[in-house]
């Protein structure tokens, strides 16, 4: 029965996305005047040689391919099985719809079923989202711009990662931004002016500023946390936006290097076509922490007796390829509803045709900002560990689960539809929001391995969600911290905001509040926070499990890097694509340096 909802859902979903996006595309194609997808037409003839070849067009590969070609004499080729950026992504509000099955423009990696966690959700299991789009995630992800923690960059240098401590990486981070607001005076020198990618300070709704005011109640600091410290709630909200258009790496770096001659644009082709060239100097893999390790294992580099099992010719003997996944691990549910406004001012629908016009007027309004109220703060849950390094991020999002009737959210999570209703369904369609403790230390980790030798065939995922008994318990203190903020005058009473207490069913058997309690909510209501990471680790040689030196440069492969979130140690204490572009442009500079 649970099985028949899920389809029709998806059924309803997905016709929905046939009907509505291409009609949607040229629309926005016909009254934004959006530059052309055309600047990315792929050459009509490949040389036969090129200097560099970078193998993924997203995050990372649309950095290396544009700043690789600032040098006139090197040629330079980008391959990308996905089309150039559609004309929805463009726009802030429209980033919902990237999240609901059917979306054209993505990878979609459904996981093995985890054992310990994703209980709420269809086979028990994750689906792991990636670009497949120039651009990649910064194409169609949130938009958040958080770089993580400086204690997370100097403890990947003590890991034997020489030149990734935090002051080594933080002016990458400032070449890349070109920030669009005003940080307070004191973190201004944190923040870059005239790089390539616009992060924009975005106004904050009324939601969000009580949020920041419970953080304060609770004795939080407020902070810019693109500055010194991270530890604390935001004063702003900061996205990648500029003009009231998505900043995406393809748009912002990738879109003016196509100008130049000596850089050619392979997009809508996948890596297992035949593309014959020859590379002088290096080939660049930047396929993503799954798509990574997968090229890697395909091509004879990874574990022999993983390699020999599927017939695959060893190249290289890695014992590290594809281990060490992980992920910020995320919960869904925790629900406040909100009184319903007497003076007119809810507005039955998202946005207005005022919206409209002004967006096509001038960029601005509703439709270029994200579609809810949005933000994150950065917290210490657990009294284990360095009390100034966050281990949960609270996510803020002006609607809940049930908001729209169980139709269109928990779909985007992949979760049991009827395992929601019977949940949820005693609020839903009212007005409300939810925040989300999100794990951002796991100690949990997976694999990504060959299903078969077959590059046309998946890999095999498993993240090993809450696999380790302390990310249960750190998310547990991350619930009551939680709910400890919803319970702040500035919500509770100033805001009317009410917590949703019903017991979640499945944990119906352990006392409600308790730490049992909380612990059966988290391996239930448990999800992905797509920030996968880790599967091509970086490490000096001493570390079997290591992938990739601090250079970036596969061990005992010359001529190949990785460069993506796979080649991180361990993953970083907020969103990874601002840190993503920063060890792209730090990539660059290296190789810059070695082939001078």
């Amino acid at each position: 029965m649970s099985l028949n909802l899920n389809l029709i859902r998806s059924a309803g979903i997905g016709l929905f996305m046939i009907g509505t996006l291409p009609m949607l595309r040229l629309l926005l194609e016909a009254v934004l005047f959006l530059a052309p997808p055309s600047d990315f037409h792929p050459p009509a003839h490949l040389d036969a040689e090129y200097d560099f070849v970078v193998v993924g067009g997203g995050s990372a590969g649309s950095v290396m391919a544009a700043r690789l070609s600032e040098v006139a004499d090197w040629r330079v080729l980008l391959v990308e099985a996905g089309p150039p950026p559609p004309a929805d992504t463009a726009v802030p509000a429209f980033s919902a719809l990237i999240y609901l099955p059917g979306y054209p423009t993505l990878f979609r990696h459904e996981t093995v079923p985890q054992r310990n966690a994703l209980k709420y959700s269809i086979n028990q299991a994750a689906v792991l989202l990636q670009g497949r789009v120039l651009g990649g995630g910064s194409t169609v992800n949130g938009m958040v711009y958080s770089r993580g923690n400086r204690r997370d960059y100097d403890a990947w240098e003590a890991l034997g990662n020489p030149g990734w401590d935090y002051a080594s990486v933080l002016p990458y981070f400032i070449k890349s931004e070109d920030f669009i607001g005003t940080p307070p005076s004191e973190t201004e020198r944190f923040h870059g002016r005239g790089g390539p990618l616009g992060v924009t300070q975005a106004p904050l709704g009324s939601l969000s500023q009580r949020f920041i005011e419970a953080g304060r109640q609770l004795g939080y600091p407020i902070v810019d946390n693109a500055g010194p410290e991270q530890l604390g709630f935001p004063g702003n909200a900061t996205f990648t936006i500029r003009g009231g258009t998505r900043s995406s790496t393809a748009e912002a770096f990738l879109r003016p290097a196509t100008k130049r001659s000596n850089l050619h644009v392979l997009h809508s082709a996948t890596v297992t076509q035949k593309v014959r060239v020859g590379v002088r100097r290096e080939v660049v893999l930047s396929a993503g922490a799954l798509g990574s390790p997968h090229l890697l294992l395909l091509s004879g580099v990874g574990p022999g007796k993983h390699l020999e099992q599927h017939k695959v010719k060893m190249v290289r003997h890695l014992p590290g390829v594809g281990q060490n996944l992980h992920d910020h691990v995320s919960l869904s549910g925790l629900s406040w509803t909100l009184p319903r406004a007497t003076d007119g001012s809810e507005q039955p629908l998202p946005l207005t045709i005022n919206d409209v016009t002004q967006y096509i007027k001038s960029r601005e309004g509703g439709l270029a900002r994200p579609p809810v109220d949005v933000l994150d703060a950065w917290v210490k849950a657990s009294p284990r560990g360095d009390p100034q390094w966050p281990d949960i991020q609270i996510l803020l999002v002006g609607a809940t689960l049930a908001q729209d009737y169980g139709f269109f959210s928990p779909a985007a999570y992949n979760l049991d539809a009827y395992k929601i209703k019977n949940y949820l369904g005693e609020i839903y369609g009212e007005r409300g929001f939810t925040m989300r403790p999100i794990l951002l230390h796991p100690k949990s980790r997976g694999t990504v391995t060959l299903r078969s030798k077959d590059p046309r065939e998946a890999p095999l995922v498993d993240v090993g969600y809450l696999t380790h008994p302390d990310d249960v318990a750190t998310l547990v203190e991350g619930i009551k911290l939680t709910l400890a903020l919803g319970n702040a005058s500035a919500l509770r009473r100033d805001f009317g905001a009410k917590f949703f207490d019903k017991p979640l069913p499945e944990c119906a058997s352990q006392t409600t509040g308790s730490d049992a309690y909380w612990s059966c909510y988290v391996r239930q209501m448990s999800s992905t926070f797509l920030h996968m990471a880790g599967t091509c680790k970086m490490g000096p040689k001493t570390d079997r499990m290591a992938v990739v030196d601090n250079k970036l440069r596969v061990f005992g492969v010359s001529g190949l890097r990785v460069v993506d979130a796979s080649a991180m140690p361990f993953v970083i204490s907020g969103n990874t694509n601002a840190p993503v572009i920063m060890m792209a442009e730090k990539a660059a500079d290296m190789i810059k340096q070695q082939w001078a």
